[in-house]
């Protein structure tokens, strides 16, 4: 037990910061015009750069990797990334065959951000805007596909677990609750305050752990309830990592 407890701490440590099944850092941008015309944007043609210094001497684009990329309507941009730079630009082609390039902006210090837009003539300003969280979480598709995810492979964990400890299967109702409480959590709420998305594994850790543990006080005790919310929430993250790839196109 001591042997698997130390692997399990060890893939603890790593997996976090790959958990692609949780929120990540996203920038919204709405666009508001103030010009006589107003183009609609060309997707295809149009990418956030990531700069490594606030004159952007040294620049890539966010690219396509994974989920990571910026995403256009005609209309509205967001971005998705797995970490982006201390500083940001906008360059923006529009259906007319304008291209527009914005301001370098400084990314926030939180998952969550919303940008206004304002297009000029000929140039882009990028103004960060409050943010106020709402329920709109609830109607996102990877929303709803990470807790699928999340919530198949950690009952698949727990009831291995089960059957390694000789437990009852009991305990698989207070996996499901406790992922259906932190999922909700972290997409609705933690995700507009946090810094990185290794804080809302850390939260969802501790909090399963604490549920898991009032919902079974008879059936585990404080140390097994750990390596059981260790052990499934490694699952998760690990494999939902591969799945996430797969699932990509598919999310936005």
């Amino acid at each position: 037990m001591k042997k698997f407890l130390a692997v399990i701490l060890l893939a603890c440590c790593v997996l976090p910061v790959w958990a692609d099944v949780s929120p990540k850092p996203e920038m919204d941008f709405s666009f508001i015009y103030e010009t006589e015309n107003k183009p609609l944007i060309d997707p295809a043609h149009s990418e956030q750069i990531q700069c490594q210094d606030n004159q952007c001497l040294e620049s890539k684009p966010l690219g396509h990797y994974g989920i990571q990329k910026l995403y256009c309507s005609t209309g509205k941009c967001f971005s998705v990334a797995y970490e982006y730079t201390d500083f940001q630009k906008l360059v923006i082609s529009f259906a007319d065959g304008s291209v527009r390039e914005s301001n370098i902006f400084v990314a926030p210090r939180k998952l969550r951000a919303r940008f206004n837009v304002h297009v000029h003539d000929k140039t882009l300003t990028v103004e960060p805007t409050d943010l106020i969280p709402d329920a709109s979480g609830w109607t996102r598709l990877d929303a709803w596909v990470s807790l699928f995810i999340i919530l198949i492979l950690e009952l698949l964990a727990a009831a291995a677990y089960a059957v390694y400890m000789k437990k009852s299967f009991r305990i698989l109702y207070s996996v499901a609750v406790a992922n259906l409480v932190t999922t909700a959590v972290s997409w609705l709420y933690l995700a507009w305050y946090v810094p990185e998305s290794t804080l809302l594994w850390l939260f969802c850790l501790v909090a399963e752990i604490l549920i898991i543990r009032y919902m079974n006080l008879k059936r585990l005790s404080f140390g097994q309830t750990c390596v059981l919310s260790l052990t499934m929430n490694v699952t998760s993250y690990s494999i939902g990592m591969m799945i996430s790839f797969i699932l990509a196109p598919v999310l936005f």
